[in-house]
């Protein structure tokens, strides 16, 4: 026994051990339930919500279904109230009725007994609300019999209160009770809820007043409505058997409408998107004669007229890609035998008189300008036949930059202008096909410097993780957005009388987007009248990528650069900076020594 004891404390912990443990168990399944039930209920939520968008015949169902429940729940709760009402008021004439002659038979027989005695007394009304005890017509009866409190005559009365089984005269509601107590003759009713067995009724307790032998008693006559609440159950219960029946009837109708006239839509909509895709081919199947068939058939009708258009567009496109392939090719030859012969006057042309002199000039500049729009055309062709390739390789971009930019120095030292460029310091390396890459910052840079108006040309360098931007801004005539939205497409001029001095081909731009959708990048412009222009290029660091931000401002910020005087604009910068710096960041400039500059002078040049 004592070493029972001694154990008692060790198995305690065990115990206490071990529920511990099933507390953490179910904790966590709960813990994972809960977790794993709201995903799934948002995704149902989601998945019901995009069906509601996408889906014409799903939301038509769905309302339908939605005003049909709502319809018979309204309906269906008016039938249900109408009712019971009626019934309640037949049960209540019913009881009113029974009450009354059941009343005057009692107070009839208390009137007419000659009793003095007191088990004659309590023989007698036990044997009178007995008789009145038992079933109506369709109503079960039970009674209460309760002599009035506070009287004082007479005293010897021998039956203070008497009731049916399992009721006691708190069945009764006081304001029935109270109604009756100080009424005279009048009858009086109230609902109430009576017990039997293990279960609670609904009633109708009816009260009367009755005197015997000079004592005042409330005699309340109870009925049972089981029955009426069964009858009016079962209504109910039909009444939601049929309203679900009906529902799931008007859904089915529903649906079987809205397919009908849905599905002619959603073939026509596949059949559109196949359209779109290039299958011209596809057509409508057309069944009867109805609307949706004429539908179907103005559908193919559209469908043949396109698809004839765009054959003959598609075709048109082709000869005339064919003849600028073409023309370009065959002009090559004589081209090149005319520039020679160009190049030969020009190089002679000091020993010419002036007009003979200046005919030479402009015949060479001419011939450079006339090949120069020929290779931009071989270009666009290759570009509309889709024969251009993208030959791409890990490169520095900032050695395209340069090589850019040393390029086109001596054509900024002509108009003036000086080239301010703001990259971070090291190497920045992007798979790309650096030729269309230094062709793309070419035009870019040239255009910036012609229309800069001698103003400085800055161009900025930043990457993320993704991408590498270069954003090439100028200060001079600007655009506005609605030219800088044209300012890409072939040919296009946002002066049309106004002179080009570099470039000359209006492709050029054109070219550049082309190259840029190669490297699935982005080309975008910015201008504003008077404040100068904006070309933002944004290429993946790696292709296949795809490019979330650029790491560049499209609309620039004023650049202020320190140490550098107010009008000054001979100095090409070389800024230091983060790979991610914003375009509008101040660049740091290192005083150093003439022998180990970071600031190269590009002195502009006088033209001659």
């Amino acid at each position: 026994m004592a070493a029972g004891l001694e154990q008692l404390p060790f198995r305690a912990r065990i115990w206490k051990r071990r529920a511990v443990i099933v507390g953490l168990r179910v904790a966590r399944l709960i813990r994972t339930g809960i977790s794993r039930f709201f995903p799934a209920l948002r995704y149902i939520v989601q998945s019901l919500h995009r069906r509601w968008r996408r889906s014409l015949q799903f939301r038509t169902v769905l309302t339908t279904l939605l005003l049909a429940v709502t319809s018979f729940a309204v309906v269906g709760a008016y039938l249900s109230n109408q009712i019971a009402n009626n019934l309640f008021q037949e049960r209540l004439t019913q009881a009113e009725s029974e009450t009354r002659y059941n009343v005057k038979q009692v107070q009839d027989t208390f009137d007419g007994a000659q009793v003095t005695d007191q088990s004659s007394v309590i023989t007698l009304v036990y044997d009178t609300l007995n008789a009145v005890e038992g079933r109506g017509s369709v109503i079960q009866r039970r009674y209460v019999f309760e002599a009035m409190p506070q009287q004082t005559k007479p005293r010897n009365r021998w039956v203070e209160s008497r009731a049916s089984d399992q009721l006691t005269v708190s069945v009764i509601p006081p304001d029935l009770r109270k109604a009756v107590q100080e009424s005279g003759k009048d009858q009086y009713w109230a609902s109430t809820v009576i017990p039997v067995g293990t279960e609670d009724r609904p009633g109708i307790a009816v009260g009367n007043k009755v005197t015997f032998n000079g004592t005042v008693y409330e005699l309340y006559l109870i009925y049972d409505l089981n029955t009426a609440q069964q009858t009016l159950d079962e209504i109910q219960s039909v009444l939601w058997a049929g309203g679900a029946v009906l529902v799931l009837m008007i859904g089915a109708i529903a649906w079987y409408v809205t397919r009908n006239v849905v599905s002619p839509v959603s073939h026509a909509a596949v059949v559109s998107e196949k359209l779109a895709a290039g299958q011209l081919q596809e057509r409508m199947v057309v069944k009867g004669e109805d609307e949706v068939a004429r539908l179907g058939a103005s559908f193919n009708h559209m469908a043949a007229s396109l698809q004839e258009q765009i054959t003959q567009l598609a075709t048109l496109s082709q000869m005339q890609q064919r003849f600028v392939s073409d023309v370009s090719h065959e002009l090559r030859t004589p081209l090149t035998t005319v520039r020679m012969a160009a190049e030969v006057l020009f190089d002679a042309r000091h020993d010419f008189d002036p007009i003979n002199k200046r005919s030479a000039e402009l015949l060479y500049n001419q011939v450079e300008r006339f090949q120069s729009l020929l290779s931009d055309l071989l270009e666009i062709s290759r570009f509309d036949a889709g024969v251009a390739m993208l030959d791409a390789e890990p490169e520095d971009i900032l050695q395209v930059i340069a090589h850019v930019i040393e390029g086109a120095a001596p054509v900024a030292a002509e108009y003036g202008s000086e080239i301010v460029l703001r990259a971070p310091a090291g190497g920045i390396v992007v798979e790309m096909d650096s030729r269309r890459i230094d062709r793309i910052l070419r035009n870019l840079i040239l255009n910036a410097v012609e229309h800069g108006e001698g103003k400085p040309v800055t161009i900025t360098v930043a990457a993320n993780q993704t991408a590498v931007g270069v954003a090439v801004r100028d200060q001079g005539i600007g655009m506005t957005p609605a030219e800088a939205a044209r300012v890409f497409d072939r040919f296009w001029r946002a002066d049309p009388a106004r002179a080009r001095t570099t470039g000359g081909s209006g492709l050029g731009l054109s070219i550049a987007m082309e190259d840029t959708k190669l490297h699935n990048g982005w080309l975008q412009a910015w201008g504003k009248k008077g404040s100068g222009a904006n070309f933002r290029l944004t290429v993946p660091l790696r292709q296949g990528e795809e490019i979330d931000k650029s790491p560049v401002q499209l609309e620039p910020e004023d650049i202020v650069l320190p140490d550098v005087p107010a009008g000054s604009n001979d100095v090409l910068v070389l800024g230091k900076g983060p790979a991610a710096e914003p375009a509008g960041a101040q660049t740091v400039r290192k005083e150093a020594p003439p022998s180990s500059k970071t600031a190269v002078h590009v002195p502009p040049k006088e033209p001659s």
